[in-house]
């Protein structure tokens, strides 16, 4: 085959639905590095099904709204990629859209035509476990935010020093001690080491059980009056909770509260229940469609949206009146309102009128003269959920910044055995153990080779006699971390920390008995997970979040790594230990928006240029099955497709299909999957866990994932279980593979970024084969488009408590 590229195919509707705009294609350039392979033999695949996926943007909707859809085919697993094609690309949840998740002609049928078993109930798996951890810990931020609001009683809730000068001035007042001896400060005392770890942990309460079957019939039959699918019953009656076929009935767009379902099927469901009495104008709608744009939001990982395009949205949402429908949500506490002053702004003159003044001057306040400076503001709506965690983050780390116990309190390394320690390494090693020996939070940052700087931190720390507990996001990058530190017991996954399964349990007070916590790829974490783990460190801890900031950011809401970084609120340590090989020049060059041109003599990086979606596919299964086992010895167990979406002409949904037919061959008789599919579980938002199929009965899909056995009940597999001999960028960050091939087809060109090519590039250790099918966007993208942008708001509640933070 000739090795000039050919024409992209035009893009494809799910790859391009909320991309940015890209520039005019040209001609393939060279791929860095990458040896061309020629291929034979070309197969066309059959044409794609479109993309359905709902949109994780806020993307202009249709002004008239259809008949609700039969989106009970597969309702959305409202998490890990918010829409097919476009979301996965930058700063989306790797969540697949309702209407086309895979294997849903069959899901849940074939998995057990019985009922599901009636035997115990399966102990809690690590998915479950956090998000009862999360709950929990929501709970608690509400229970400490209402006793703030309270009335306090003098001297109550006082504690350490301001206790203390409460009781010592009560004491002079009654003449019980001289003012001399009463304020005298004492001696510093030595800080006692915490408790030893109770011998039961404390683990979170068991997750909420399934609605009850009546509750479920009741739902089943208000949908089945407004003509939505009956498969939505169970998951509206989760949604809504007790009572929810009333609530329906009162409120038809709370349907909008269960993933998957959008306005214009909520629309067509509230016309067939209330009749002409359903309008665009109508209160309800206006309020509900607000929540679920913000909750769209959050899946593109917003933790809050500006007021303005708020708004505009609403409008392109055929929402007559945008900022009634705001104030309505307000009102009833489906969101929260907050004025944000502006980084960097200077405060204006605001000049009042001698009317304002004078109600002041009666008011007995002081105007100062003519203007009076005030500073720009930002308003921002958002959802309590993530407005409480952002707020619990940034008072947690304020907390570890300004707790580090002092050198002469007696506990702990002295500031000459952190030197000793340091002395022992070089380079940015030295400088990260130094950082940590003098302060509570610690920013690392660098590629994979350099997560042998933490890994060393961390034992350095163990043999200073503290407590250390090394955290990464995956089981993977936990083998990975225990082999680089040599202790087994001090590598753990964030989800395993949090949930108590892992580590080392947590104190008489709830608190993680830990001295030093390091955070590998915590530019994963989203605002609740973070808030999670700094809620859980006891005072005086210290904590180290080591990431690449040039990978894609959290699939869940945030972008925590960044948003500390760009704070510069605690000290950072840049790595300067290269990624080795052909592969580590590549990624490091693509890091700062350079695609150059890389030595590859052992076929490390190979460029198979290809002209169409089919040949896209032809090429992958080959490369798959056949080339990379035969020309570099990887088997096709242990090699991994990424592309940038699960819909489109070559996206997940295809690419699976016809990895399987190659692989492992089957009728899909359950749900559509076979023992030995390749399978990634998603059991909640932004958590994937990658496995095998190894039987399925009439309790659901047994999987193995992770070496842990996993039951997937019947009537969940269609949303959380599909097969992934090929993922997304999003669901392979934070793993790696020995050989990697990247899909980039024509439809998928205006998806790419810098961050999506780096993620995904960076995969491989031995081997990148890279299916080039998009011309000039790969370079383009490259050196051009970063990030999309995210609206947070955790460094707006730092620089109020940490001085560094406000500079």
């Amino acid at each position: 085959m000739s090795t000039e590229p050919a024409a992209a195919e035009d893009p494809g509707t799910a790859a391009a639905e909320g991309a940015e705009t890209p520039g005019a294609e040209e001609t393939a350039p060279p791929v860095p590095g990458a040896e061309t392979v020629s291929e034979p033999e070309r197969a066309s695949a059959g044409p794609s099904e479109p993309d359905l996926d709902p949109e994780a943007e806020l993307e202009p909707g249709s002004e008239q709204v259809p008949s609700v859809e039969p989106v009970g085919e597969a309702v959305a697993d409202e998490g890990v990629e918010a829409s097919a094609g476009s979301q996965d690309s930058e700063g989306s949840q790797d969540s697949e859209g309702s209407q086309d998740s895979e294997g849903s002609e069959e899901a849940g049928g074939g998995a057990g035509d019985g009922a599901a078993g009636s035997g115990e109930a399966p102990a809690l798996s690590e998915a479950e476990a956090e998000i009862a951890a999360q709950r929990e810990l929501r709970e608690r931020i509400e229970q400490r935010k209402a006793s703030k609001e309270g009335p306090i009683e003098a001297g109550t809730k006082l504690s350490g020093t301001a206790a203390d000068l409460l009781a010592a001035v009560r004491a002079v007042e009654s003449g019980e001690k001289p003012v001399a001896s009463a304020f005298r400060e004492p001696e510093p005392a030595r800080r006692r080491p915490a408790p030893a770890p109770v011998q039961e942990p404390v683990r979170p309460r068991p997750a909420e059980a399934a609605p009850a079957e009546e509750s479920v019939a009741a739902v089943r039959a208000v949908l089945a009056e407004g003509g939505a699918p009956e498969a939505l019953a169970a998951p509206t009656a989760a949604a809504l909770g007790e009572g929810a076929d009333e609530q329906l009935r009162a409120d038809p767009w709370q349907l909008l509260r269960v993933g998957g379902v959008r306005p214009e099927q909520a629309d067509g469901f509230a016309r067939a229940l209330l009749g002409p009495a359903c309008g665009p104008d109508d209160e309800r709608r206006g309020r509900a469609v607000t929540v679920w744009l913000l909750e769209q939001a959050a899946l593109a990982g917003h933790t809050a949206l500006d007021a303005a395009a708020l708004t505009a949205a609403l409008g392109q949402r055929a929402v007559p009146d945008p900022d009634a429908a705001v104030q309505s949500a307000l009102a009833e506490g489906d969101a929260l309102v907050f004025q944000d002053a502006l980084e960097g702004a200077e405060t204006v003159p605001v000049q009042r009128s001698d009317d304002e003044r004078g109600q002041e001057a009666a008011g007995g306040e002081e105007t100062g003269g003519a203007e009076e400076p005030e500073r720009p503001v930002r308003i921002l709506i958002g959802l309590e959920r993530y407005a409480l965690a952002e707020e619990s983050l940034a008072d947690g780390l304020a907390r570890i910044i300004n707790s580090l116990p002092k050198e002469d309190d007696g506990a702990g390394p002295r500031d000459a055995d952190w030197a000793a320690a340091a002395a022992q390494t070089s380079g940015s090693t030295a400088e990260l153990i130094r950082a940590v020996g003098g302060h509570g939070l610690v920013l690392h940052s660098g590629g994979e080779a350099a997560r042998a700087e933490p890994a060393a931190l961390v034992s350095a720390a163990a043999a200073l006699g503290l407590r250390v507990c090394a955290a990464a996001h995956s089981a993977d990058g936990r083998r990975r971390l225990a082999q680089a530190t040599g202790m087994q017991e001090a590598a753990v996954t964030v989800a395993g920390l949090l949930s108590g399964a892992q580590g080392p349990g947590r104190d008489a007070d709830g608190a993680l008995a830990l001295d030093l916590l390091v955070v590998l790829d915590a530019q994963q974490l989203d605002v609740e997970s973070a808030a999670m783990l700094v809620e859980s460190l006891p005072d005086g801890a210290r904590l180290v979040l080591s990431g690449d900031p040039a990978t894609l950011w959290s699939a869940g809401p945030g972008r925590v790594f960044a948003d500390l970084v760009a704070a510069r609120c605690c000290p950072q340590v840049v790595s300067r230990t290269p990624d080795p090989g052909p592969i580590g020049e590549l990624t490091s060059g693509i890091g700062i928006g350079e695609l150059n041109q890389v030595e590859a003599p052992a076929k490390e990086v190979v460029l198979v240029p290809v002209r169409d979606a089919a040949e896209a596919i032809h090429r992958t299964v080959q490369l798959v099955a056949d080339s990379v086992p035969r020309a570099i010895g990887v088997p096709a167990e242990h090699t991994q497709v990424i592309t940038p979406g699960h819909g489109g002409a070559a996206g997940t949904r295809v690419l699976n299909a016809a990895l399987k037919e190659r692989l492992n061959p089957g009728p899909g008789r359950f749900g559509g999957f076979d023992p030995g599919d390749r399978v990634a579980h998603v059991p909640a938002p932004g958590r994937t866990t990658l496995g095998r199929v190894v039987r399925a009965d009439a309790e659901g899909l047994h999987l193995e994932c992770d070496g842990d056995p996993v039951l997937v009940r019947r009537e969940r597999v269609e949303r959380e279980v599909r097969h992934a001999w090929a993922l997304t960028a999003h669901q392979a960050a934070g793993l790696r593979w020995p050989a990697v091939v990247v899909v980039l087809p024509g439809d998928a060109a205006q998806t790419l970024t810098r961050p999506w090519v780096y993620t995904a590039f960076s995969r491989g250790e031995r081997h990148l084969s890279v299916v080039q099918g998009v011309e000039q966007a790969l370079p383009r993208a490259v050196a051009e488009r970063l990030w999309k942008d995210r609206t947070t708001r955790l460094r707006t509640l730092l620089r109020p408590q940490v001085p560094s933070a406000a500079s």
